[in-house]
C-alpha cells in the first residue's frame, strides 16, 4: 500500500513538473493576463492566422502603392516630379506612423488591441479610396494628351477626398505594421531552444509568405487596374482586407500576448533626465552599487532584469544612489540598459536611410521608364509597367528560399552561428547590391536615351522599340537586395530591442523606410530644381515629364555614389556596434549543437572516404 502511494506521489510530481515546464518562460499571457502553456498557444499554429492576414494586407497596400503613380499621372493629370513626390510622401507617412502605433501598443492597449483598432481604420481608408476612384464626379474627365499640363487638372475637392482616404489608410497602417510582425515573433519562447530555433527562421518565412500578396497585387491587381477598371482594382483588396481581419480575429484563442509595460519614450526620457541630474556624481567601479530591483520584482511583472554593461557608461549616472527615490532622478540599471540598447541602434538606423531611399525608385521612376518602352507580348497583350515590380517579389522569394535552405546551412558549418552570418553582415551585403542596382539602372537608362535619340524621339514621348524587359535586371536585383537588407533590418531592430520595447524596435525598421521615402522626395525635387536652373541652356533638367529629354542616367549615377559613401559609413558603425546580451541561453545552446554537429561530421567524412576506398559510397543528403 505504501509503495502504491509513493508511486502515485512520484507520478503526480512528474506530471506537475511537466505542466510547469509547459508554461512559457518569456512572460506570455492570454488576453485576461493569465500565464499560457506552450502546448496550447503560440508557435506556427498561431502564426498561420497572422501570416494569412499579412498576405491580404500586403495585397491591399501594394495594390495601391505599386501603381499609384500611374493613377496620379493618368487620372489626376499630375506631372512626373509632383506625382513621384506624392507617392513617396504618402509611402513615407505609411512607414513613419508606426512609431505612434508602437507607442500606443507598448504603453497602453497592448499589441493585439492596438492592431484590431488600427486594422479597422485601414478598412475605412480602403473603402473611401475605392469610392474615390469609382465615382466620376470625384475625378477630372479623361484626357489622352501625353502632356498632362494640357489636361484639366483635378479640383481641390477631388484631391481632398482622394488624399484623405490615402492618409486614413496610412494612419491605420501605423498601428498594424509595427505590431503584426511583433505579434508573430511573440508566438515563440526565447527561453525554449526549440522555439528559439523556429524564431530564427520566422522572419525569413514571414517575408516569403507576405510577398505572395505582393505578387498578386503587382500582377493581377495592376492588370485589372490598367485594363478593366480602377474600381474593381481597388475593390478586390478592400474586400480581401475585410476577410483578413475576420481570419486574424478567428485565431485569437491561439495567440500568446505580452502585457503593455508603459511608455518606452517616458522610460528613456527618465534615464536622460536622471543622468543630467546626477552628472556631477562619480560612477562607482562596482556596478552592484548602482540602484536595481530584486529579481523577484521583475518575475512578478513577467519582465526581465538586465545587468549593467560598460557601453555608453555615462548613462549609468542615472542609477547612482543619491538619497532621492524620485523616478526622474533615480532609475534602475535595467531601465538604463534598455535605453542604451535603443540608443546603440540609432547609428545603424541612420545607415539604413540611404538604402531606403533607393527602394521608392522601383515604384516611381522605374515605372515611368517602363511607360516609354515597348510593352507588347504577342500581338495583343500589353504588360502594365507596374507589373515589373512582380519580378522584385519573385526574385526575393527565390532569394529567401536559397538563403534559408542553403546559404545559412553552409555558413553555419563555417561560423557556428545559428543565423549563418550576423544580421549586420547580411544588411551590408544588401547595401553592396544597392550600389550595383543604381549603377546598372544608370547604364540601362543611358542606353534607352541613346535609342530615343537614334530614332529622333527626343521631343516626344512615343514608345521606343526597345522592349520593357530591358529594365528587368534592375527590378530583379532589388528583390535580391531586399532578401538581404530588408529581412535583416526587420530582424535586427526586433532582436536588438529590449524585451519591453519590441514594438518600438520594430518601428525603427519602418521609420527607416519612412525617412528614406521623404529623403527620396527631397532629393528628386532638389536635383530637378537645381539641374533645371543650371542646365545646358535648353531649360531641361535631369528629371522632366518627358523622360526622353531628361537625364535619369545622371540621377541614378548620383544615387549610386550616395550608396557607396553610405556603405563605408555603415562599415565603421557596424564595427563599433555591440550586440546586446541574450535574455536566455537558447542561442548558446543552438551554437553548441552546431559545434558538436560539425565536430561529429569530420570523423563521419573520414569514415566516408575510407568506405569509398572499399567501394562503398558515403551517404548523400540534399539539404
Amino acid at each position: 500500500m505504501r509503495v502504491t502511494q509513493r508511486s502515485s506521489s512520484l507520478f503526480a510530481e512528474e506530471i506537475s513538473c511537466e505542466v510547469e515546464d509547459d508554461y512559457s518562460k518569456d512572460g506570455s499571457v492570454d488576453l485576461k493576463g493569465n500565464p499560457v502553456r506552450r502546448s496550447h498557444r503560440g508557435r506556427w499554429s498561431a502564426c498561420f492566422f497572422i501570416i494569412v492576414y499579412e498576405v491580404f494586407e500586403r495585397t491591399a497596400y501594394y495594390g495601391i502603392s505599386s501603381n499609384l503613380i500611374s493613377y496620379l499621372t493618368d487620372k489626376l493629370h499630375q506631372g512626373t516630379v509632383q506625382a513621384s513626390n506624392n507617392v513617396t510622401n504618402w509611402t513615407a507617412t505609411v512607414w513613419i506612423t508606426p512609431i505612434l502605433g508602437a507607442y500606443i501598443a507598448d504603453a497602453h492597449l497592448g499589441r493585439y488591441r492596438t492592431f484590431i483598432v488600427a486594422s479597422l481604420v485601414c478598412l475605412i481608408g480602403m473603402s473611401l479610396l475605392t469610392l474615390a476612384v469609382s465615382m466620376p464626379s470625384l475625378k477630372p474627365p479623361p484626357c489622352l494628351d501625353t502632356n498632362k499640363e494640357n489636361c484639366k487638372q483635378a479640383s481641390r475637392l477631388h484631391l481632398a477626398i482622394f488624399f484623405t482616404a490615402l492618409y486614413i489608410l496610412a494612419l491605420g497602417t501605423g498601428g498594424t505594421k509595427p505590431n503584426i510582425s511583433t505579434i508573430g515573433a511573440d508566438q515563440f519562447d526565447d527561453f525554449h531552444p526549440g522555439e528559439k530555433a523556429q524564431k530564427l527562421s520566422f522572419f525569413n518565412w514571414w517575408m516569403f509568405s507576405i510577398f505572395f500578396g505582393t505578387l498578386f497585387a503587382t500582377t493581377t491587381l495592376v492588370y485589372i487596374q490598367e485594363n478593366v477598371g480602377w474600381s474593381l482594382g481597388y475593390g478586390i483588396p478592400t474586400v480581401g482586407l475585410a476577410i483578413a481581419i475576420l481570419i486574424f480575429a478567428a485565431g485569437t484563442p491561439f495567440y500568446r500576448h505580452k502585457l503593455p509595460t508603459g511608455s518606452p519614450f517616458i522610460r528613456m526620457a527618465k534615464v536622460i533626465v536622471a543622468t543630467a541630474w546626477n552628472w556631477r556624481q562619480d560612477i562607482p567601479d562596482d556596478s552592484r552599487q548602482l540602484y536595481e530591483l530584486q529579481l523577484e520584482e521583475y518575475s512578478k511583472q513577467g519582465t526581465f532584469r538586465i545587468d549593467s554593461t560598460p557601453s555608453l557608461r555615462f548613462l549609468n549616472k542615472a542609477a547612482i544612489r543619491t538619497g532621492s527615490t524620485h523616478s526622474w532622478k533615480l532609475c534602475t540599471v535595467t531601465q538604463v540598459e534598455e535605453t542604451k540598447q535603443m540608443l546603440r541602434m540609432i547609428p545603424i538606423l541612420i545607415c539604413t536611410f540611404i538604402p531606403s531611399t533607393m527602394l521608392p525608385q522601383a515604384q516611381t521612376l522605374f515605372i515611368k521608364q517602363g511607360r516609354t518602352l515597348n510593352r507588347s507580348v504577342g500581338s495583343q497583350f500589353q504588360i502594365p509597367p507596374a507589373s515589373l515590380t512582380a519580378f522584385v517579389t519573385i526574385s526575393m522569394l527565390i532569394s529567401v528560399i536559397i538563403y534559408d535552405r542553403f546559404f545559412v546551412k553552409i555558413m553555419q558549418k563555417l561560423t557556428n552561428n545559428p543565423r549563418g552570418i550576423t544580421l549586420l553582415q547580411r544588411m551590408g551585403i544588401g547595401m553592396i547590391l544597392h550600389i550595383l542596382i543604381m549603377t546598372i539602372a544608370s547604364l540601362v537608362e543611358r542606353h534607352r536615351l541613346h535609342v530615343a535619340r537614334k530614332n529622333g524621339l527626343e521631343k516626344n514621348e512615343e514608345q521606343l522599340s526597345l522592349t520593357i524587359f530591358t529594365l528587368l535586371p534592375q527590378f530583379m536585383l532589388v528583390g535580391v537586395a531586399d532578401a538581404f537588407s530588408e529581412v535583416a533590418k526587420i530582424e535586427f531592430f526586433y532582436d536588438q530591442a529590449p524585451e519591453n520595447m519590441k514594438s518600438l524596435g520594430t518601428s525603427y525598421s519602418m521609420t527607416s523606410l519612412g525617412i528614406g521615402n521623404f529623403l527620396s522626395s527631397f532629393l528628386l525635387s532638389t536635383v530637378s530644381h537645381i539641374t533645371k536652373k543650371h542646365g545646358n541652356g535648353n531649360g531641361n533638367g535631369w528629371i522632366e515629364n518627358n523622360l526622353n529629354v531628361s537625364h535619369l542616367d545622371y540621377y541614378y549615377a548620383f544615387l549610386a555614389v550616395l550608396c557607396a559613401i553610405n556603405f563605408f559609413f555603415f562599415l565603421v558603425m557596424s564595427k563599433m556596434y555591440e550586440y546586446k546580451a541574450e535574455v536566455s541561453d537558447s542561442i548558446k545552446v543552438l551554437s553548441d549543437k552546431l559545434k558538436a554537429s560539425n565536430i561529429n561530421e569530420k570523423p563521419a567524412m573520414m569514415r566516408g572516404r575510407a568506405d569509398e576506398g572499399r567501394g562503398h559510397l558515403p551517404p548523400f543528403n540534399l539539404l
